[in-house]
């Protein structure tokens, strides 16, 4: 369940009040950071992202809706940011031959060191492609962010059945897509 200190600061936001701001920016920030480099695998980028997430938050402070989930919320806007970040990937490499210079570097795959290090990949790859948004959510607030089911619970705004349901979803659905490291 949200709390009330988190629907007021809400309020507070949504008529412009810079402190509810700045404490809503401090309050998620870690969190919506995690989500963000678990999704893109880079600490840089995932960093300019977040602080773009933010930099939307405030500027349709307006739109905001106090009695839902502010992560929630911070987690939407930060996933379309990541997607229209691969979109504008997926272009330049479509379009290689006809980019004569660019100040962009070029995208890197990260080597595949060991067993492990193929393993982490494939399961980020899956969570970001397979999992259904709400999963995703509560499977990176798990097990990236350690958050307990409670913490994600408050965080999200729904009960702790729900997520545990959510969590068993996502390693049921990733444990079928992973088979072959499981034989």
């Amino acid at each position: 369940m949200k709390t009330e200190l988190e629907k007021t600061l809400l309020y507070r936001l949504k008529n412009s009040d810079r402190d509810a701001f700045q404490t809503l920016f401090y309050n998620y920030y870690e969190s919506i950071f995690n989500f963000v480099t678990y999704k893109i695998l880079d600490a840089d980028l995932a960093d300019d992202i977040t602080q773009d997430t933010f930099l939307r938050i405030w500027k349709s402070r307006q739109l905001i809706q106090p009695d839902k989930s502010f992560y929630a919320y911070a987690a939407r806007i930060s996933t379309n940011l990541c997607n229209d970040h691969f979109r504008h990937i997926n272009v330049r490499f479509k379009n290689k031959e006809k980019i004569e210079y660019s100040n962009y570097p070029k995208p890197q795959t990260p080597e595949m060191i060991n067993d492990e290090a193929e393993l982490k990949n494939k399961i980020n790859q899956l969570v970001n492609t397979v999992l259904p948004e709400k999963c995703q959510n509560i499977f990176i607030l798990s097990r990236i962010d350690q958050k307990t089911n409670k913490e994600i619970a408050d965080i999200l705004g729904l009960s702790i059945r729900t997520v545990e349901n959510q969590i068993y979803r996502s390693l049921k659905i990733l444990k079928k897509h992973l088979k072959e490291y499981f034989e």
